[in-house]
């Protein structure tokens, strides 16, 4: 592969990953069929791939859904993805999700997916972090509350378990773990619990189904390149035509899902998912970060990977890999796309 800075105009998702994800949903569309979608955070990471695999299966399988998509500003969405803005099935209306105004109609199934994963913010304003998520997702259960809500998928994260112990490879989901309430830091996890519990309230109080996807680590088309995600940085670099940096030892282990697989599980989950259950969504194949590095060089043309510290002597790496067999017992959800030819597609993907 040739190295080159990555494009910055956004396209369409590979038309192969698409027609994955709808094979593998296929079964779940009818309860769609002619009903309304809200989603929230459709604009973000999350969000393309949830759009793109809806308007796919809606035009595909002549669902004639529509999906009503928040966001703050539809017009700068409409420049930065207009394939997107003007697919049929999709409106898009202005409003922040901590004061948005209700759309009228009902609305069986709502995805609630907005908030920033970002490590600057919860760092730098942690207030804000914390408010943001909590009372986006108040705004979004009183909705559900009038809106005719059915089903309703929060995207939560694997930050509501806190440090992983370094003895336990896989965190399931009955992991009582938690972050530390007097770190400021602790805003985005912090924040997620408490979504968690307003959602899991709400939904017994009025009657609808709650789901909840704890999010993990992923890889594909649109993932940020300079945020916090190490497998975009490297990817970031390695495209610039290297060295690929390593920021610490490269000991800590991760794991990745690619975003055909995650689209496949969040709409499995909305879907099927049991009401008032936590689904961990991500990979059980664990790997140090410097093996990361070392295969996003093998995708890229072979960029040097530089290392910024040495490791520790007897210090145990740190780990955030999830624990997936709820998902797969109870849903039948697998990964289809091993790490490789994950980075493989999104490097492609990025490429100019």
């Amino acid at each position: 592969m040739t190295t080159a800075a990555p494009h910055t105009t956004c396209r369409p998702l590979p038309a192969a990953d698409l027609d994955r994800v709808l094979e593998s949903t296929r079964g779940l569309w009818d309860e769609a069929r002619g009903r309304s979608l809200f989603i929230t955070g459709g604009t973000g990471f999350f969000g393309h791939w949830l759009l793109e695999s809806f308007a796919h299966a809606n035009e595909a399988l002549g669902l004639r859904a529509r999906a009503v998509v928040l966001t703050r500003d539809p017009a700068a969405f409409a420049r930065k993805a207009p394939y997107l803005a003007a697919r049929p099935g999709l409106e898009f209306v202005q409003g922040d999700v901590r004061d948005f105004a209700f759309p009228p109609g009902r609305f069986p199934l709502v995805i609630h997916a907005a908030t920033a994963a970002s490590a600057k913010l919860n760092d730098e304003a942690p207030l804000e972090m914390f408010d943001t998520i909590v009372a986006g997702t108040r705004r979004v259960v009183d909705f559900a509350a009038q809106g005719g809500v059915e089903k309703l998928l929060l995207t939560s994260s694997g930050a509501v378990y806190g440090r992983q112990p370094s003895d336990m490879t896989h965190v399931p989901e009955d992991h009582m773990g938690a972050p530390d309430p007097l770190l400021p830091a602790s805003a985005y996890g912090e924040g997620k619990r408490a979504a968690e519990h307003l959602c899991a309230v709400h939904a017994l109080r009025h009657g609808y189904e709650a789901k909840i996807a704890r999010g993990f680590a992923f890889v594909g088309p649109h993932l940020p390149l300079d945020a916090h995600f190490a497998i975009g940085n490297f990817i970031r670099d390695a495209l610039a035509g290297g060295p690929i940096r390593i920021a610490g030892d490269g000991s800590p282990f991760r794991s990745y899902l690619y975003a055909s697989d995650l689209a496949v599980w969040l709409w499995t989950i909305l879907l099927r998912g049991a009401a008032g259950r936590a689904y961990n969504v991500g990979s059980a194949h664990d790997i140090p970060i410097a093996q990361v590095a070392a295969q996003v060089s093998a995708a890229c043309g072979g960029p040097e990977v530089r290392v910024g510290r040495a490791g520790v002597p007897g210090q145990a790496p740190s780990r955030y890999v999830p624990d997936v067999g709820r998902a797969e017992r109870e849903l039948g959800l697998r990964e289809s796309v091993p790490l490789a030819e994950a980075v493989r597609r999104t490097a492609a993907w990025l490429a100019p």
